[in-house]
């Protein structure tokens, strides 16, 4: 295979002649050969973002000349469009705080460039990885800043997608008005109430996941972008500290904003851990809700069986005719990996030490992979579980009629005392507990049934 000669701090190393990276990507290559998976793509396209800010400022400030700014704002351009993907080949996990990032995107960007202008690459004649693509940089200011414009990114994708699985259960909320269920509290049979109750403790659940998830944009606005190696910002001129943010601003539409600390904004991660603990908090309600599902749809026959949830697949190599909750359980899977990136965000962001944090990679990798995998689970379980369910009628006033649990409904006419004795009647002859206080004219007929109607039940309390 033809190669070319590039020379670094260490030496001299044979690169692919038609490699966009360079040297320095060879060597993170070898020293990180970890989890095999590429950076997130989203933090790709925010390299190459604050990478186009970057030139765009150095251009306003005279560093640049407009032969080559053009030729680095035309390669960030491309590698936003995701055209460029293929050249970032270093780990998602490095050591380096995410240097090796840095300079693959600083490589391939600068090679793309040189090509744009006539030249050849891997000679660097016009454009340099260094001099033009990281001038007035450091990968301690550019990869935090481009891990918040990922995470915003992200974000912005992940809250509809908690409004669609919202909305679809608030669908469900008005299809279930008139099912009354038993409520089951420690796995035990509780009061009676209506399966849309149920179906709205779930929508508001997810309601207060999204309203926290619109607000973590506030925790990832502030960058320090402009602090270069350690927040001081040395080697960057001020004009350029003060007017790099506002150019990033205007590449990603977002509202970004540069910290007042920037020693601060440089090796403190904890605003991270508190957007990771709002994503926690989503794989929480998650969980739960896709564990009710999976229960109140057991069975059928051997379970509860009150919810059909859509059959999607078969569920087994050998058992005929099974099949099982796989999209509940898909989303509760989902949810578990989040909680456990949640712990990696969380002890890597406390690891860091004095002045920066050498764990961001590791970092990034969990915080970005929790947001795609909930936006992905949350469209998922909307759209092939959640839509689709159906609920047993016969089952939910079958289970409803076999137990003694109504007799709640009752205790207001009744008193607990006697409501209590009754329901140890039923449970003794296995009769339905409002066929026995009609027969000893504790109630007539038609009042029990007011009282454990889908209105009396959906009510909040009782009048009279």
């Amino acid at each position: 295979m033809p190669s070319r000669l590039e020379r670094d701090l260490l030496g001299a190393r044979e690169v692919p002649a038609d490699a966009l990276w360079g040297i320095h990507t060879l060597r993170a290559v070898e020293n990180f050969p970890l989890s095999g998976r590429p950076p997130a793509p989203a933090l790709i396209r925010a390299m190459a973002q604050v990478k186009a800010a970057a030139a765009a400022t150095n251009h306003e400030l005279g560093f640049l000349d407009q032969r080559r700014a053009g030729a680095i704002l035309a390669a960030c351009a491309e590698m936003e469009g995701g055209d460029l993907d293929h050249a970032i080949v270093v780990d998602a996990l490095q050591g380096g705080a995410g240097t090796s990032l840095n300079m693959n995107v600083n490589e391939v960007l600068a090679n793309r460039a040189e090509e744009i202008l006539g030249g050849r690459r891997g000679t660097y004649a016009e454009i340099d990885p260094h001099d033009h693509l990281n001038l007035h940089q450091s990968t301690n200011d550019v990869f935090p800043t481009a891990l918040r414009v990922a995470a915003i990114t992200l974000l912005k994708r992940l809250e509809p997608a908690i409004a669609e699985l919202q909305t679809a259960f608030q669908r469900r909320e008005g299809a279930w008005a008139e099912v009354v269920r038993l409520g089951r509290t420690q796995l035990q049979d509780a009061a009676p109430m209506t399966l849309a109750a149920a179906a709205s403790a779930w929508a508001e659940a997810l309601s207060r996941d999204r309203w926290r998830v619109f607000k973590c944009e506030e925790r990832l606005r502030v960058v320090n972008l402009g602090g270069t190696a350690i927040g001081t910002g040395l080697t960057a001129p001020r004009d350029y500290i003060f007017r790099v943010v506002e150019r990033l601003r205007e590449r990603t539409g977002l509202p970004l904003a540069r910290a007042e600390n920037l020693v601060d904004a440089t090796q403190n991660a904890d605003p991270l851990v508190e957007v990771s603990g709002i994503l926690k908090a989503h794989a929480v309600s998650l969980f739960k809700i896709s564990s009710d599902l999976r229960l109140l749809a057991s069975g059928p026959a051997g379970g509860i069986g009150e919810l059909i949830l859509p059959p999607v697949q078969a569920g087994s190599s050998l058992m005929p005719g099974k099949i099982n909750p796989v999209i509940a359980e898909a989303v509760g899977q989902t949810a578990l990996a989040v909680i456990g990136q949640d712990a990696m965000v969380t002890t890597a962001a406390m690891a860091g030490q004095l002045e920066l944090n050498a764990f961001l990679p590791l970092l990034a990798d969990a915080l970005l992979t929790s947001l795609s995998l909930l936006t992905a689970a949350d469209t998922l379980f909307a759209q092939r579980c959640v839509e689709g369910i159906e609920p047993d009628r016969a089952a939910c006033a079958a289970h409803l009629a076999a137990s003694w649990a109504p007799v709640t409904a009752l205790v207001p006419r009744l008193g607990h005392d006697r409501a209590a004795a009754l329901a140890a009647e039923a449970r003794a002859s296995g009769r339905p507990v409002i066929d026995l206080a009609v027969e000893q004219g504790l109630i007539d007929r038609a009042e029990a049934e007011r009282l454990l109607s889908p209105a009396a039940l959906a009510a909040l309390g009782y009048r009279g």
